[in-house]
């Protein structure tokens, strides 16, 4: 006698299932055991394989995303930051604004959590179904330098047209040249109310004039940015700084 359930689980691999042919025997007796109906069945089979899609689908965008290390929300040291809008960060949590194109601005000083939030939002993010790319603005710069270099310019920020999150980190660190500035603006521009972007910098707004080499082209990015955009402003000492300086303390003789 042949199987009955060899036809459906065969179904299921043709299909790309492979979690529902796995699963649809054992399930199936547990069904038959625990007298579920065949909508309770069908539930439990399909909602195997969907949850593990996602996971699969998160650890690719995850992938993807090029995150230089792993920084979430619940590990970020809201002690440090007692005057950080938490309320607002949770929100951002959400991953909502890139649903609606907004933009998220983090200001402040060397170690105070910039790129720990930019990349925990990042992460969120992706575990919400969203795709995204994290890089320094050096390397963004150096990425649209090589295609406006080839001629790939217009080509290269309609692919990045197609991502939902871009995140650039550490504008100001380094001063951009007229070029760089204007590539940076034309990333900017080309993403207005379309698609969202997370920057972090270490210079308030009326120093990023000095940064990108060109007050006029700084003011008409900053214009594009702020529009739709939270605007989150962290201060204090380095986190770095002050850690090293307590186990420096704890190490001293008494």
């Amino acid at each position: 006698m042949s199987d009955p359930a060899a036809e459906p689980i065969h179904q299921a691999r043709a299909l790309r299932l492979p979690l529902v042919a796995e699963l649809a025997g054992s399930l199936a007796d547990q069904a038959r055991d625990q007298h579920w109906s065949f909508e309770d069945y069908l539930a439990a089979v399909l909602g195997r394989q969907a949850a593990a899609r996602e996971a699969n689908g998160t650890t690719t965008r995850i992938r993807r995303a090029h995150f230089p290390r792993t920084c979430t929300m619940e590990d970020f040291n809201w002690s440090y930051q007692p005057a950080a809008p938490r309320q607002l960060v949770e929100h951002l949590a959400t991953s909502t604004f890139i649903g609606n194109a907004d933009n998220v601005i983090l200001l402040g000083p060397p170690g105070v959590g910039k790129t720990h939030l930019a990349i925990a939002l990042g992460l969120k993010a992706c575990q919400h179904g969203y795709s995204v790319i994290f890089k320094t603005a050096v390397d963004w710069i150096n990425d649209l330098a090589d295609a406006h270099t080839h001629g790939l310019l217009a080509a290269r920020l309609a692919d990045l047209s197609r991502v939902n999150l871009l995140i650039i980190d550490e504008l100001g660190y380094i001063p951009l040249d007229a070029d760089a500035a204007n590539l940076m603006f034309q990333l900017v521009s080309a993403r207005y109310e379309t698609g969202s972007m997370i920057f972090t910098s270490n210079l308030e707004f009326a120093r990023w004039g000095q940064a990108l080499s060109d007050p006029a082209v700084a003011a008409a990015m900053i214009d594009r940015l702020i529009h739709h955009a939270d605007i989150i402003a962290l201060k204090g000492q380095s986190y770095r700084t002050r850690t090293r300086r307590t186990r420096q303390d704890q190490t001293q003789p008494t």
